[in-house]
C-alpha cells in the first residue's frame, strides 16, 4: 500500500531507518537481510490517532493508571511522555498486531487534560521512541468532566465550556503581555506553567484534541475553536454520522472510535460502526481509533474491519488506519504509506489485514525487525 494505491509483486528496499527504493526485481547485492514475502500482504505500519497506551496499562489498577490527574479540571501542563511506560505488554502486542505508531496522552477526566505525544511503539525508553513530544492539547466535553468533578465543578456542559473559554482567554492575555514586553523584564507577566503550555495551541502550532461524543458537544468545541482561531480534531465523534453534512462543511478531521463494545454511558447511545463510512462519504477526513486500552491497540485492524462490515469501502478503511491519521497528526512525511524517503516501517501480513483471521508475520520499525512470528 503506497502512494499510488495497491501495488502487486513489488520489492521494498530499506537502508538504515528509511525506505530507499520501491519497485520490481530490486537488486539485493550488499543487502544484509532479505525477507521473502511472496504470497503475503505488505502494509505500512498501522497508526492509532487517539489512544492512551503506556498511560493506562494493561494490568490496570491504581499502580497502572497514570492517564488522568483528577485533582484539577485544568491541567494543560501535563506531558504524556512523563507518564508513558514502554515496558507495558500492550506495546509488544501492538507490534504483533501491526500497529507501529500511536498518538497517546491523558484521558478525558479533565476539561483540559494535557499534552499528547506521537511515539513509535518499539523501544524501552520513551525518549528514544518519540516522534513529537507535544503534538496536541487534549480537552474533554460531555459526561466525563461532569462525573469526575461532581460537587466541585464543572457539573454541566455550560460549566465545562466556561472553564475552557476562561482558561483560553487568560492564556491569550498572558501571551499578549509576554510578547508586548519582550525587552522589559519588569513588565512581563509572572511565569505561569499552565499558560505557557497553551501557547503552542494559541499559536496554531498544535491542535486542540477534543473528546466529544454527542452532536451538541461537537458543535460547542467547534464554536470555541473558531472563537480562538484554533486548529481542531474531533475525537470519538460518536454522533458524527447524524451531522456528517455539517461537519464536512466545517472541514475538521474526525478520529472515530472506539466503536466496539457496549454503550457504557448515555452519550454513547448512538454508537455505531457506520460512523466512519458516513463521515468519509460526506467528505470528512476520517481516522479510526481504538482508544486503547478501551479496545486493545493490536485490534486496530479489527475496528477497521468492522467499519467495512458496515459498508465502508475497504481501501478507505485502510486509509483510516494509515495515511489519514498520519495526515491528521502532521507526520505524513514520515509514515502512513510505503514511499521512498519515508520511515522504514513495514508490516508483512499472512493475507488481507482486514480479515481478522489473518495475522502478522513480521513488523519492522525504523528499519529494524521488532517482531517475527515463530
Amino acid at each position: 500500500m503506497g502512494n499510488d494505491g495497491i501495488l502487486e509483486n513489488t520489492d521494498i528496499l530499506n537502508e538504515g531507518t528509511r525506505i530507499k527504493a520501491i519497485g520490481k526485481d530490486l537488486p539485493t547485492d550488499g543487502v544484509d537481510t532479505v525477507i521473502d514475502a511472496s504470497g503475503k500482504y505488505v502494509y505500512p505500519g498501522f497508526i492509532d490517532a487517539h489512544c492512551h497506551i503506556g498511560l493506562f496499562e494493561e494490568a490496570i489498577g491504581f499502580e497502572g493508571n497514570d492517564g488522568n490527574e483528577i485533582t484539577n479540571p485544568i491541567t494543560p501542563e501535563l506531558r504524556a511522555i512523563d507518564g508513558i511506560n514502554p515496558m507495558d505488554i500492550a506495546f509488544k502486542e501492538a507490534l504483533q498486531g501491526g500497529v507501529t505508531t500511536a498518538h497517546t496522552g491523558p484521558g478525558s477526566a479533565n476539561v483540559i487534560g494535557g499534552q499528547f505525544a506521537i511515539i513509535k511503539l518499539a523501544g524501552r525508553r520513551v525518549d528514544d521512541m518519540v516522534v513529537n513530544p507535544y503534538s496536541a492539547m487534549k480537552c474533554a466535553f460531555g459526561e466525563n468532566p461532569k462525573r469526575c468533578y461532581r460537587g466541585k465543578g464543572p457539573e454541566t456542559r455550560m460549566g465545562t465550556a466556561a472553564r475552557l473559554r476562561e482558561t483560553l482567554y487568560k492564556a491569550k492575555e498572558y501571551l499578549e503581555k509576554k510578547e508586548k514586553n519582550t525587552e522589559d523584564e519588569s513588565k512581563k507577566p509572572a511565569f505561569n506553567m499552565q499558560y505557557e503550555a497553551l501557547i503552542p495551541l494559541l499559536k496554531r502550532e498544535v491542535p486542540l484534541k477534543a473528546h466529544a461524543h454527542r452532536a451538541d458537544d461537537i458543535f460547542t468545541v467547534i464554536r470555541i475553536a473558531k472563537e480562538f482561531k484554533l486548529r481542531l480534531t474531533l475525537d470519538h465523534c460518536t454522533e458524527g454520522h447524524l451531522i456528517a453534512d455539517i461537519l464536512a462543511k466545517e472541514g475538521y478531521p474526525a478520529i472515530v472510535g472506539p466503536s466496539f463494545g457496549n454503550r457504557s454511558k448515555f452519550e454513547l447511545k448512538e454508537k455505531s460502526f457506520i460512523t466512519p463510512k458516513v463521515l468519509q462519504e460526506a467528505g470528512v477526513k476520517v481516522a479510526i481509533n481504538t482508544d486503547s486500552p478501551v479496545i486493545p491497540l493490536h485490534h486496530l485492524n479489527m475496528c477497521a474491519s468492522y467499519a467495512v462490515a458496515a459498508d465502508m469501502n475497504a481501501y478507505e478503511a485502510l486509509k483510516a488506519i494509515t495515511i489519514n491519521p498520519a495526515e491528521i497528526m502532521g507526520i505524513a512525511d514520515r509514515v502512513g504509506s510505503l514511499e521512498v524517503g519515508k520511515d522504514a516501517g513495514v508490516v508483512i501480513w499472512s493475507g488481507d489485514a482486514l480479515n481478522i483471521q489473518n495475522f502478522v508475520y513480521t513488523t519492522i520499525v525504523n528499519g529494524e525487525i521488532v517482531y517475527n512470528k515463530e
